[in-house]
């Protein structure tokens, strides 16, 4: 396993060197690295980004929005909190596997006195507090599996950023967001920067006191390409935000696989348009199934048939029933 030694502080360069590293960096190696974000909220591939921030207080307080490549929810970086990456081979038992890609840090973390343990579909929490949420990606042979560690971070700005939705928190049993999530800081049983707990999770991860033989040193030529990326994509509006087409058909149902929220305009008894939200996790990109819908009958059987063979490439724990019971029932 290799690493790349990352210090900017910038999403939209650290996304775009991560998504280099997973498509187009041409070494057979897998790959574990750290990154720590400015103040930034970073949205879910498949998300609704105005129904996900409070955009007054972004514009107020200069805070970035960054669509990942990655499902799941929004999540609140700032520097206090450290994300890691594993780019790997994909391999069977690593497709969906969010236990195996976060038992190093668990591990890790349950080393320096954190009683860390993983819960729900890609959660890291402690007595009961999520300090980690996980999100994976695939692309031809690769796995990318990216997560979030609540070092230090301002957990009030969660509530200041975030639209985060009711039944989201209900769903949990909790009463609020800042009540259920919390930082590793007092729990680690000696002092600790996030530079030294950076430091150690590395050397944890690639299982060595020195990390100077696995450090892979990014070329002028693989900087040109992530500068390209980050300019045409992740410093874009479209790709960040994107234009959201007027719908005259709303169906939305949390599920144990998240939460879908398809929008539909539906004309004369047939889709003409369809475009499917939520913080849920699938191996196909939604857009191919978004297509597939257009211009079909909007009839549950007609549905149902289209999508027999099709529905689990685009969720995981969600069924083709609890599809057809969102848009129909």
């Amino acid at each position: 396993m290799r690493t790349i030694i990352n210090n900017s502080n910038k999403p939209q360069y650290n996304l775009a060197l991560e998504e280099y590293v997973f498509k187009y960096l041409d070494i057979d190696d897998d790959f574990a690295f750290l990154w720590v974000n400015e103040p930034s909220v970073i949205i879910g591939r498949n998300q609704n980004t105005i129904q996900e921030v409070n955009n007054t207080y972004i514009q107020k307080h200069n805070i970035n929005v960054v669509r990942r490549i990655t499902g799941g929810g929004a999540v609140y970086h700032d520097f206090g909190n450290l994300n890691f990456s594993f780019i790997t081979r994909n391999v069977e038992d690593n497709v969906n596997n969010f236990r195996k890609f976060t038992q190093p840090v668990i591990d890790m973390l349950r080393s320096i006195g954190v009683p860390a343990e993983f819960s729900g579909r890609n959660d890291i929490t402690v007595e009961g507090k999520k300090i980690s949420g996980n999100a994976q990606s695939y692309y031809r042979n690769r796995v990318l599996h990216h997560g979030t560690i609540l070092f230090n971070s301002d957990l009030d700005m969660v509530n200041n950023v975030l639209n985060v939705k009711i039944d989201k928190i209900e769903s949990k049993g909790i009463k609020s967001v800042r009540s259920r999530v919390t930082n590793i800081l007092p729990y680690i049983n000696k002092p600790m920067t996030l530079k030294e707990f950076q430091d150690e999770l590395l050397k944890f991860i690639l299982n060595t006191d020195d990390i100077t033989p696995y450090i892979y040193e990014l070329t002028e030529e693989d900087q040109k390409i992530i500068r390209q990326l980050m300019e045409e994509k992740y410093l874009k509006w479209e790709w960040n935000y994107g234009e959201s087409p007027d719908f005259n058909l709303q169906k939305s149902n949390r599920y144990p696989g998240g939460k879908i929220d398809v929008r539909l305009n539906v004309s004369e008894g047939y889709i003409k348009s369809c475009k499917i939200y939520g913080d849920f996790f699938g191996q196909e990109d939604i857009s191919n199934l978004e297509n597939l819908m257009i211009n079909q009958l909007f009839e549950e059987n007609t549905i149902r048939k289209l999508l027999e063979y099709e529905i689990d490439k685009y969720f995981f724990n969600i069924t083709l029933d609890d599809f057809i019971n969102c848009l129909f029932y």
